[in-house]
């Protein structure tokens, strides 16, 4: 095998992995082909026969991009939604609309956000706010800087926890959904003609929450470029190993 098409969500996080992964196929001289894509758009170039290997899916929540013909493979990180905090704060569940000045998610995960709400009738008057991925970092940063008691509903991991901005909120009762799983998919033909060596590479690879909210800090924050992001991380210049 000469080449490969591997797909990604369109955002810093995800390529920043993607990168990463593309290192081992690099080693392997496969020539990679990178797509990005919004996350309903996946399920349709999957069935399509447009990915080769997609980088990463979050299961459960990624369920539907599972499609007929795709290998589950590897375990790159383990995201999870958590409530962080600009200031220390109890648990969730004990917390009122005068501890909490307000609550802020990607625009995506405002369903999730509503339904945990939902279930906590103390901050049922505290303002919500939405935006994109890539202003998040700037509108929590600003809260920080500001003293403002702000609440952020976010999956770990994001850039935001490669700093010491945020404090990670107890919540036994796992509102936002537990621990995920984020797995390579790769085209079952495409994985009958790959170097064996290779998928076993790609299968016992690790990345761990740590290094992504690194990679997406380097990407999202600072500004470089993806494949200059993984190769820092390869060379172990990007966490200390």
């Amino acid at each position: 095998m000469t080449a490969i098409t591997l797909g990604h969500l369109r955002d810093a996080l995800h390529a920043g992995c993607a990168s990463a992964v593309a290192r081992v196929l690099d080693a392997y001289e496969v020539e990679v082909d990178f797509v990005d894509a919004d996350a309903d758009e996946l399920p349709g170039m999957l069935d399509n026969g447009e990915i080769d290997l997609l980088v990463s899916a979050w299961l459960p929540r990624d369920a539907g991009f599972v499609q007929h013909g795709m290998r589950l493979i590897g375990l790159l990180y383990r995201p999870v939604y958590v409530w962080a905090s600009t200031k220390p704060l109890g648990p969730i569940d004990t917390l009122t609309s005068e501890q909490v000045g307000r609550f802020i998610t990607v625009s995506q995960d405002a369903p999730r956000l509503k339904a945990a709400l939902a279930t906590l009738p103390n901050l049922a008057e505290t303002p919500v706010e939405t935006c994109d991925e890539e202003v998040l970092y700037e509108r929590v940063s600003a809260a920080a800087e500001a003293g403002e008691a702000l609440v952020a509903m976010i999956a770990q991991p994001h850039a935001l926890f490669h700093t010491d901005m945020l404090h990670v909120l107890e919540d036994a009762q796992e509102r936002l959904g537990g621990e995920m799983e984020a797995r390579m998919m790769v085209r079952e033909t495409v994985a009958a003609c790959a170097d064996s060596d290779m998928l076993d590479e790609l299968s016992e690879m690790t990345l761990g929450n740590k290094v992504m909210s690194a990679l997406d800090y380097t990407i999202q924050v600072e500004g470089v470029d993806p494949e200059d992001a993984a190769e820092a991380w390869q060379r172990g210049r990007l966490v200390p190993r």
